[in-house]
């Protein structure tokens, strides 16, 4: 329907939904055994199961969906990489709601389950016992633990905000840094060389001869194959394509390697050398442009700029795009007795062009009988002395007719040091100085670059900017934030039709910050960066984290409706929803887990991807069964309170009508 191939980002949303998809049947199933465990029948018990839990399970699905459908319409190279994930999974979710509302209902009715009778339990369902009682100690000590939490509340909600401040602080300390891209081992790199200005190509090949051979003393090593010959046809640049052994069969990450080989190729002299290991090329992952008018200014201060990023500790292959300067010849004319001889600057160049680029005055066939041009030009030595070029004629067309002059006579010739490349953006002069980064979050070196930079002053007319992975990441990051801030706008409504509130999803809404608790503590943990990988995580953790903390303020409600007390509603809701928040947080973390793990070719790529989502998943579960109820409480108990201040009576929970008959509430432990 889309017209998305199987690719890297659809398989790999297909991969997360693994975990995902089992969600809505898990929460079904178990609470149709639990009506079954009242003393129902199947049928009926799949009956009454269903209809208690639908409207919650149905917003905990549209939760998802509404996350991920603005993801996949956000625009710019964003919307390209997340449109064929966000839409797979959304899919994916929605089919599972029709699976958990027809199949499963109707499976649960025709086959009987044999062992919840005692006396048809078989031997296996007997040995596996101690986990039903494992849970039942488990719902015990939280019952104790959520009086205890709804009877400390304002300690509940301090230490929270305490927690979650301590762990958004990470990414400020520095502790967890950011990139656009995970840091991968592709088995592979490029280097490329540069020599200096003016070098001729058999200097070139030298040098990378002399690369080439550094690079193939490490063991690590597969092959090499090497470029002689910049993209815009000079001599003076070339690249090396490094391929290793498989990432299974060496015990040295790609970038220890990279980064031996960089320090080896330092040594080279008259090489300028710099590595990529990334997948897109080889830009640098700093680039600061710098744009003006003149390009000697330009040039002035891109190499102050050179000078201070060179500085800043782990920053490695500084350079500049103009590549340095190179010698040339420099031409002046004497405009004005040029204009006295009638000599315009097109005339001195047609002049010159002979000497440089030389005429085309015959043919020749080879030995091999192939048709040969043959250009007639300057040697190599009179090109490069000034004195021989002033000694050029030029034509002179007069009256009189045709006569000579020396190209000295109506022009300054000289030596000189110019630009090696002019690059224009916007219309502008632009140098880039940029660089690599070594041993370093991205974000923590170019902390360090704008804070060395912050005093540095740019005359009026020249302007200073970030390019390259900063410039992609801020505009990438930013699309993200713009559309999961309207997925939780959209996740609110729904959550307003579903409860028939605009108060009572607010708690629901809290539980989205407590999942990045366990993002920053993971990325802490695993030594991990915040990059689009572990954006997507947090995409996901999104529609994941609201399901438990609907599926507790559901029951609630449900609960109180039937004439208990808040807390208690409060209490029996967790105690009742905490096996299928346990089941289908379980299943999340195991179908996240290969993932994480990072193992294969390409697996450091994905990694942070999974290590986000059991972070966010882990400590999302478990402060949602203690600090959403708890919040619910303040909130609902500060709603009344107003409504007693300005009408004189409490506000009746307000359900909406019931496809079904109430769900009956267990007696609690402590009853029994």
């Amino acid at each position: 329907v889309c017209g998305f191939t199987l690719n890297m980002m659809s398989l790999l949303g297909l991969s997360l939904a693994i975990g995902i998809l089992i969600d809505d049947a898990i929460v079904v199933r178990e609470n149709i055994v639990r009506h079954m465990e009242m003393g129902k029948d199947h049928v009926q018990a799949s009956k009454d199961g269903t209809s208690e839990i639908g409207l919650a399970v149905t917003a905990t699905t549209l939760s998802i969906v509404v996350v991920f459908v603005p993801i996949a319409f956000m625009g710019g190279i964003a919307q390209q990489w997340f449109a064929p994930f966000a839409l797979t999974i959304a899919c994916s979710v929605l089919v599972s709601l029709f699976v958990s509302f027809s199949l499963d209902p109707m499976l649960s009715a025709v086959w009987d389950d044999p062992d919840v009778h005692e006396e048809t339990k078989s031997w296996l369902v007997r040995k596996l016992e101690f986990l039903d009682r494992g849970f039942d100690v488990m719902v015990r000590g939280y019952r104790r633990v959520i009086r205890w939490a709804l009877g400390h509340r304002i300690a509940v909600v301090l230490l929270t905000l305490v927690v979650m401040v301590a762990s958004f602080a990470l990414p400020a300390t520095g502790l967890v840094g950011s990139a656009f891209m995970p840091i991968e081992d592709r088995s592979e790199f490029t280097i490329q060389i540069e020599t200096p200005p003016g070098s001729n190509l058999d200097y070139t090949r030298g040098k990378v001869t002399e690369a080439v051979a550094l690079v193939k003393a490490h063991p690590e090593v597969l092959y090499t194959y090497a470029t002689v010959g910049g993209q815009s046809g000079t001599v003076d640049a070339a690249s090396v394509y490094v391929r290793l052994t498989p990432k299974a069969k060496r015990s040295i990450h790609q970038d220890a390697i990279a980064q031996q080989v960089r320090n080896e190729i330092r040594a080279l002299s008259g090489v300028t050398a710099y590595i990529s290991t990334g997948g897109f090329g080889p830009a640098k992952q700093i680039q600061i442009e710098l744009t003006g008018e003149d390009t000697a200014v330009l040039t002035d201060l891109a190499e102050k700029v050179q000078a201070l990023i060179a500085t800043v500790p782990g920053a490695v292959d500084v350079g500049l795009s103009s590549k340095g300067q190179r010698p040339e010849i420099e031409v002046e004319l004497d405009r004005e007795l040029a204009g006295a001889l009638g000599v315009s600057v097109a005339d001195v160049a047609q002049s010159l062009r002979p000497a440089f680029t030389g005429l085309d005055v015959a043919d020749w066939i080879d030995p091999f009988g192939r048709t040969r041009d043959v250009m007639v030009r300057l040697g190599a030595d009179w090109r490069q002395r000034p004195e021989d070029l002033e000694t050029l004629p030029l034509v002179l067309n007069g009256a009189g007719g045709s006569t000579t002059v020396p190209l000295g006579q109506i022009a300054k010739v000289r030596r000189t040091l110019g630009p090696a490349q002019i690059d224009h953006k916007d219309g502008d002069r632009v140098i880039v100085v940029g660089a690599n980064t070594e041993g370093r979050p991205l974000s923590a070196v170019l902390g360090d670059i704008e804070a060395k930079m912050a005093g540095f002053q740019l005359p009026p007319g020249y302007q200073r900017r970030h390019g390259g992975e900063a410039e992609d990441q801020a505009e990438v990051f930013g699309r993200i934030l713009i559309a999961l801030g309207i997925a939780v706008m959209l996740m609110y409504f729904i959550l307003v039709v579903q409860f028939g509130s605009f108060i009572e999803p607010v708690p629901i809404m809290a539980s989205l910050p407590l999942s990045l608790i366990g993002v920053m503590l993971a990325m802490l943990i695993t030594g991990s960066t915040l990059n689009l990988m572990s954006m997507i995580g947090v995409i996901l953790l999104m529609g994941i984290v609201a399901k438990n903390a609907i599926l507790v303020v559901d029951f609630a409600k449900h609960a109180e409706a039937q004439g208990m007390s808040r807390e208690e509603a409060l209490v029996e809701a967790g105690a009742v929803r905490l096996r299928p928040i346990i089941m289908t947080s379980v299943a999340i973390v195991a179908g996240m887990l290969p993932i994480a793990i990072g193992s294969g070719e390409g697996g450091d790529f994905r990694a942070p991807l999974g290590r986000a989502v059991i972070g966010g998943v882990i400590t999302s579960t478990v402060l949602t069964l203690l600090v959403i109820p708890t919040y619910y409480d303040i909130l609902t108990n500060g709603r009344d309170w107003l409504f007693r201040a300005f009408r004189g009576k409490p506000k009746a929970p307000r359900m909406p009508p019931p496809a079904a008959p109430p769900p009956a509430v267990e007696p609690s432990a402590d009853a029994r």
